[in-house]
């Protein structure tokens, strides 16, 4: 597998020897030699036999398209029919390293909130399971009339306690069935993305994220002069939420028929804002559809970008609660009886 780090420097070196005027198989040698990834290697070589026996470079990708997606290899296929391969390697380069940029927003904005409850549930598993039985005796000899909130704790304890393994086996095989089903069911991919889409805060954010991709994608392919109905089917194969996929199908057969784009899009207006809407359409009557685009997808790259600095300060007051409401019944459940033991206690 290649990651995204290596094409991004793969299509920014062959540009520049592109654009230095070295031929394309003698550029493609040059990577060659220069790379010690087996992997890479092994696909050069390929793809360097290929061009030598006169096929398309784009033509010779095409043959791992488990690497290199539809966008990359039509960008590259129109690059070297138009004869600007440079220009649409840069592209290609930066639509990449923008795409992983914002996905690394997402993602690192998600670690502080779910380290907080793992930290939680950790600490409070901690409390119930090992520490609160070692107490437990102490109560129970006494025979004091224990509060509710200490009752169920005893409860909660035992239960972990005499049920540890299986709860850990259930956890595990709910885990093991959520990624089956992911892998292999289409229809189960299509529930979750959608009830990611409508949860509050994370939901915005998917929006957001998926709309710019798409957004960025689209303004790419129609300004290297790739078809529209072509380009939303590019764009459709190369989401990654199914629910946005199933959307840019729908419009691409409503370009089919001679529609226009927002047509569609005014029917999902959860999915598509009236923003993007009115803009695509102005983009459609002007002719500068490809700037209109390229403009929204910044837009929403700012958006999540926003949403990411700010999910910590929103979500912090929340996690401490939660945080505080979790320890706080514990403490409270084990420090009342021993309050009450102390009272109830008389000097000898």
């Amino acid at each position: 597998m290649i990651s995204i780090k290596e094409k991004v420097i793969f299509a920014k070196r062959l540009a520049f020897l592109i654009r230095a005027g070295v031929p394309i198989l003698e550029s493609l040698r040059i990577l060659r030699n220069q790379t010690k990834s087996g992997t890479r290697a092994k696909i050069l070589d390929q793809v360097l036999k290929d061009v030598a026996n006169g096929q398309y470079l784009s033509a010779s990708l095409g043959k791992f398209q488990h690497i290199f997606d539809k966008f990359t290899i039509n960008l590259i296929k129109i690059g070297e029919e138009s004869g600007t391969l440079y220009e649409n390697l840069n592209y290609l380069a930066e639509e990449m390293q923008k795409k992983q940029a914002l996905y690394r927003k997402v993602l690192g904005a998600m670690i502080y909130p779910i380290f907080i409850i793992i930290a939680t549930l950790g600490v409070s598993s901690l409390l119930t399971i090992y520490i609160f039985p070692k107490i437990l005796p102490i109560f129970t000899s006494l025979n004091v009339n224990l509060p509710i909130t200490t009752k169920a704790l005893i409860w909660t304890s035992n239960f972990f306690n005499n049920y540890w393994l299986y709860l850990i086996s259930g956890f595990v095989g709910l885990i093991i069935i959520f990624v089956f089903l992911m892998r292999t069911s289409e229809k189960f991919r299509f529930f979750t993305h959608k009830i990611i889409l409508g949860l509050p805060l994370i939901g915005l954010i998917s929006k957001n994220y998926h709309l710019a991709n798409f957004c960025r994608t689209l303004g790419i392919l129609i300004k290297s002069d790739i078809r529209i109905i072509n380009a939303f089917s590019i764009a459709s194969e190369t989401t990654s939420s199914l629910v946005y996929k199933k959307e840019l199908d729908g419009i691409a057969k409503d370009i089919v028929k001679g529609k226009k784009i927002v047509s569609y899009m005014k029917k999902s207006p959860k999915l598509f804002p009236s923003i993007l809407t009115h803009l695509i359409e102005i983009g459609e009557t002007t002719g500068r559809l490809d700037e209109t685009l390229i403009y929204l997808s910044e837009m929403y790259e700012t958006e999540v970008d926003e949403l990411t600095k700010n999910l910590s300060t929103v979500l912090e007051p929340a996690l401490m609660v939660f945080m505080g409401i979790i320890v706080g019944f514990i403490a409270v459940s084990i420090i009342s009886p021993i309050y009450e033991i102390t009272q109830n206690l008389s000097p000898r």
